[in-house]
C-alpha cells in the first residue's frame, strides 16, 4: 500500500509541475513568459526541494545568462548568435562535492504560439522530481548529478552551447541524459546514443525499468532523413561529452502546435519516463566507470528493444564477427546447394541466379509500380489522403504492392516455368531470398551500419528454420506440418520487423505534414510501405510456385486497391482532422511583413507589405482557398533575385523545403519597437580587403541574411568560429536571438574584392520578427487568422525586412 501511495505521489508531483509550468502559456525566448515567469517558478520549486533534502546532499542553483555564436551545418548550414539568454542550473552533490558530474537537460522554453507541454515542459517537470526524490534519499551519490533547465532549445540549441562552452560546471560532465520530444507522450525513445562509449548504452539496459531503444532509431536520425536536430548534437559536437538522447514520439500530429496541452499527456507516460530517467540517472551517478569513462570511451555498439520487454546490446566489433560468420555459413549452405550433385552445378546455379534475378526484377517493379500511383495522387491534388486515415495507405499502396508481386511471380510461374516442377521452384526461391539477405548483410556490415543485425535476423532464423525441416512437400501429409514449423521457425525475424515497421511509421507519418511543400509524401510513404512489403514477402514468395493458384488472393488485393484509389481520387478521405479528441491539423504560417529595399546612397528605391503565406505540407494552400477565397495561386510570391533568399523574411534558411509560398498584400505595419540599423565604420585593411562593423538594436528575434556581391567574396566575419558558412544556395544567414536587457548586437564582416565595384560590395538584409507582445499580431493579420478553419494550425507573428547595399 505505502509503494502504490507513493508511486501516486510522484505522479501527482509531475503533473503539478507540468500543469503550472504550461499554464505560463508559450515561452518564447526573449519574452517575459520564458525569462521571468517560468524561471521564476523554476527557481521557487528548486528552493523548496532545497529546503525539504536530506543533509546527505549539497545543493547549488546558478542562473546564467550567456552570450555566444556557432556555427551548425543542420537545415543546409547557418550561424547561430545569442546573447544574455537563460539558464536554469542545478548541482545536487555529496556533502563533500564531487569531481565529476552526469548531466539531465531539459528546455522550458517552447515555440511562439504553442503551450509546449510534451516539447518540453514535461521533462523539465519529471527532472524537477526526480531532483527531489534524489535529493530526500539518506544515501549519498558518488558523483554529482547537474540539472539543466535550458531557456533557448527551440532557438536550434543555443542555451545548451552557452551552458556547454561557457559555465564553470560543464567541466566535471562525463556524461549527459537529454529529455526530448518528437510527439506528444507515449513510450520515451533512446535514439541516439554516445558517440562510442558502449558503457552508457549498457548503464541504459541495465537500469532503465520500460526500455525503448533502438540503433535503427539512430541511424535514421543521424542520417539527416528527418529535419530535426536536438542539443544532443551541441554536447557531443562541442562538449565532447558522450550521451543519451530519448524523446517522446507518438502523436507527432500535435506536436509544435497550440494542441500540445498537458491534458494530452497520458499519466503512464509521464511515469514510465519518470521511472526510466530516475533509474538510469542514479546508476550513472554511483558507477565507477562515470569517472573513468575516457577509458570505456572505444567501439559503438548494436542495441535494440524487444516488444518494450528489455534490450539486447553488444558492441558493434562483436557485431561485426556475427554478421560475417552468419553470412558466411549462409553462402556456404548456398554453395553446397549449387555443387550437389557437382554434374548439376552450372544447371544449379543458373536456375538459383535466375530465381535471384526474378526476385530483384519483381522488388523493381514493385517499387516502380506503386511510386507511379503515389505520383499520379499526388499530382490529382489528393496527397496525405492518409494523414488522418492511416488504413488508407495500407490499403492503397500495400495491396498494390502486394498484388504486383504477387503478378510478376505469377506470369513467371505461368510463363517460364511452365513445366518445372512446384517443389523445385519453392526451394529455389527460398535459396534467392537467403542470397538476397547474405548480401545485403554482409554490405550493410562493410558500411560499418549497425543495422544491419535486422539482415542477421533475416539470415540465421529463415536459414535455421531450412536446416531443422528435410522434408519439400513431397508427402501431402506433410505440408501443413511444414508450413506450421516454416511459420514457427519465422516469427522472430516477422514479430520484430512488425514491431520496427510500427516505431518507424510512429515517427514517420507525422513528419510528412510538416516536411515542406517540395517533397510528396505520398511517394515518400509509399517507398516506405514497398519496402516494409518486400521485407515480409521475401520468404513467402517461394509459395506462390508451391501453391495451384494465387487468382483469388490477387484478385482480392486488385479489388482493394482499385475502390481505394477510386475513393482517394473522389476526395472522400479529407487530409487534416479538428477532432477535439484526436486532431491532426494542417499547419500554416503567416508573416505580416513590411519589406523596404534600399540602393547603394541608402534611398528606399522599392517598397510592400503583405502577409506572408508558408503552408508547411506538399498540398500548400489548396485546401485553404475555398474558406479563405483571396489566398490562391495568383498570389505566388516571386523571388526578388537581386536579395539574398529572394528578398523573404525566412526565420531559419528552409528556403529549399518550401519553394512555394503566398504573399496576401497588406497595409504596412509600424511595430512599436522598430529595428535599428548602423553601420559603424567602413576600414580598408591589407590584401584589397574591406572590414564593415554594424550595430542593430531591435526584438528577441532577429535574421541576418548576407550576399557578396559579384567578383567579392565574404572572408572572415566575427562570428561563430570566424569562418563564414553558406547556406544552400550560397548565402549566408544568420539566426539572432536574445533574452531580456541585452546590449545592441555589434557584429563585422570582412570582404575581399579586387576590383572596383561601382555598385557595391555586399547585398545584406534584416529581418526583425515579432513573436510575441504588442507588435505580433496586427489586426489584419487577427482578421484573417480568424477565417482560417478549424482543422489548420495557423501561426502568425508580424516583421520587417530590410535590405541594404554597401
Amino acid at each position: 500500500m505505502l509503494n502504490v501511495l507513493m508511486l501516486k505521489f510522484q505522479f501527482m508531483s509531475y503533473r503539478g509541475y507540468l500543469d503550472n509550468i504550461t499554464a505560463i502559456g508559450p515561452r518564447t525566448v526573449g519574452s517575459p513568459e520564458n525569462e521571468v515567469l517560468a524561471v521564476n517558478y523554476l527557481l521557487e520549486q528548486i528552493r523548496r526541494i532545497e529546503r525539504e533534502s536530506t543533509d546527505a546532499h549539497k545543493i547549488s542553483v546558478d542562473i546564467q545568462r550567456p552570450t555566444g555564436s556557432f556555427s551548425i551545418d543542420f537545415l543546409g548550414g547557418f550561424t547561430s548568435y545569442y546573447a544574455n539568454i537563460t539558464n536554469v542550473v542545478v548541482k545536487l552533490e555529496p556533502r563533500n562535492g564531487a569531481e565529476h558530474a552526469v548531466l539531465s537537460n531539459c528546455h522550458f522554453d517552447s515555440v511562439p504560439n504553442t503551450p509546449g507541454a510534451s516539447d518540453d515542459a514535461v521533462s523539465c517537470a519529471v527532472m524537477l522530481e526526480i531532483l527531489n526524490t534524489l535529493s530526500k534519499s539518506s544515501e549519498s551519490l558518488q558523483h554529482a548529478v547537474i540539472f539543466l533547465f535550458n531557456g533557448a532549445e527551440e532557438n536550434i540549441l543555443q542555451a545548451s552551447h552557452g551552458f556547454i562552452t561557457q559555465h564553470e560546471w560543464a567541466k566535471s560532465i562525463r556524461a549527459f541524459i537529454n529529455l526530448e520530444a518528437a510527439g506528444v507522450g507515449g513510450k520515451e525513445l533512446v535514439f541516439q546514443t554516445g558517440p562510442e562509449n558502449p558503457w552508457l548504452v549498457q548503464a541504459y539496459v541495465v537500469a532503465a525499468k520500460h526500455p525503448f531503444a533502438s540503433v535503427v532509431a539512430q541511424e535514421i536520425f543521424q542520417s539527416g532523413i528527418i529535419p530535426a536536430d536536438t542539443d544532443f548534437r551541441i554536447y557531443r559536437d562541442f562538449g565532447n561529452v558522450p550521451g543519451i538522447d530519448l524523446a517522446f514520439i507518438e502523436n507527432g500530429y500535435i506536436y509544435h502546435t497550440e494542441y500540445d496541452t498537458s491534458d494530452r499527456i497520458l499519466t503512464d507516460s509521464i511515469q514510465r519516463a519518470g521511472d526510466n530517467i530516475l533509474a538510469v540517472l542514479k546508476y550513472l551517478a554511483t558507477s565507477e566507470k562515470l569517472a573513468k569513462s575516457f577509458e570505456y570511451r572505444h567501439g559503438n555498439v548494436v542495441f535494440f528493444d524487444i516488444l518494450g520487454l528489455f534490450v539486447l546490446a553488444y558492441p558493434a566489433r562483436v557485431g561485426t564477427i556475427m554478421n560475417y560468420i552468419t553470412s558466411a555459413i549462409a553462402f556456404f549452405y548456398l554453395s553446397k546447394k549449387v555443387l550437389q550433385p557437382k554434374p548439376r552445378a552450372v544447371h544449379n546455379l543458373k536456375k538459383l541466379l535466375t530465381a535471384f534475378s526474378l526476385t530483384l526484377t519483381s522488388w523493381v517493379c514493385t517499387l516502380v509500380a506503386v511510386l507511379m500511383v503515389a505520383m499520379f495522387v499526388s499530382f490529382i491534388g489528393r496527397a496525405l489522403s492518409w494523414y488522418t486515415h492511416f488504413y488508407v495507405s495500407v490499403s492503397l499502396y500495400g495491396t498494390a504492392a502486394a498484388a504486383k508481386l504477387i503478378l510478376v511471380h505469377m506470369l513467371a510461374k505461368k510463363f517460364f516455368y511452365k513445366n518445372v516442377n512446384e517443389q523445385s521452384l519453392g526451394d529455389v526461391f527460398f535459396d534467392a531470398s537467403l542470397m538476397i539477405w547474405s548480401i545485403a548483410l554482409a554490405v550493410m556490415t562493410q558500411m560499418g551500419l549497425c543495422s544491419a543485425f535486422i539482415c542477421t535476423l533475416w539470415v540465421a532464423f529463415p536459414l535455421l528454420t531450412k536446416l531443422m525441416i528435410h522434408r519439400e512437400f513431397s508427402q501431402k501429409g506433410a505440408t501443413i506440418k511444414f508450413i506450421l514449423m516454416y511459420m514457427l521457425g519465422m516469427f522472430v525475424p516477422y514479430l520484430y520487423m512488425l514491431y520496427l515497421s510500427w516505431t518507424v511509421f510512429e515517427m514517420f507519418t507525422p513528419v510528412m505534414g510538416r516536411s515542406g511543400s517540395e517533397i510528396p509524401p505520398d511517394m515518400v510513404l509509399a517507398g516506405f510501405i514497398v519496402i516494409f512489403t518486400m521485407i515480409l514477402s521475401s520468404y513467402f514468395i517461394n509459395f506462390i510456385y508451391l501453391v495451384k493458384s494465387t487468382k483469388t488472393t490477387l484478385i482480392t488485393l486488385t479489388t482493394v486497391f482499385v475502390v481505394t484509389l477510386i475513393l482517394v481520387c473522389s476526395g472522400i478521405f479529407f487530409p487534416y482532422s479538428s477532432n477535439a479528441a484526436n486532431p491532426k491539423p494542417k499547419r500554416v504560417f503567416l508573416q505580416h511583413t513590411s519589406r523596404r529595399f534600399h540602393d547603394l546612397d541608402g534611398n528606399v528605391v522599392k517598397s510592400d507589405s503583405g502577409i506572408w503565406i508558408n503552408g508547411f505540407d506538399y498540398n500548400g494552400i489548396s485546401h485553404i482557398t475555398p474558406h479563405v477565397p483571396e489566398i490562391n495561386d495568383t498570389i505566388r510570391t516571386p523571388c526578388e533575385e537581386q536579395a539574398p533568399f529572394c528578398g523573404l523574411p525566412w526565420i531559419l534558411p528552409v528556403h529549399f523545403m518550401f519553394r512555394k509560398n503566398w504573399y496576401l498584400p497588406a497595409p504596412e505595419i509600424l511595430p512599436r519597437s522598430p529595428i535599428q540599423f548602423k553601420l559603424l565604420s567602413k576600414k580598408l585593411i591589407p590584401w584589397n580587403s574591406v572590414r564593415l562593423s554594424f550595430e542593430v538594436s531591435g526584438p528577441s528575434h532577429m535574421s541576418l541574411y548576407v550576399r557578396p556581391r559579384a567578383g567579392a567574396a565574404l572572408s572572415r566575419w566575427s562570428l561563430g568560429d570566424g569562418m563564414p558558412v553558406a547556406s544552400l544556395g550560397g548565402d549566408y544567414f544568420v539566426f539572432y536571438s536574445r533574452g531580456l536587457h541585452a546590449a545592441p548586437w555589434h557584429f563585422w564582416v570582412e570582404l575581399t574584392d579586387p576590383e572596383k565595384h561601382s555598385d557595391g560590395i555586399l547585398s545584406l538584409a534584416i529581418a526583425a520578427h515579432y513573436f510575441f507582445g504588442e507588435d505580433q499580431k496586427s489586426p489584419q493579420l487577427y482578421a484573417l487568422l480568424e477565417r482560417f478553419p478549424d482543422w489548420t494550425f495557423s501561426s502568425g507573428w508580424s516583421c520587417t525586412y530590410d535590405l541594404f547595399v554597401f
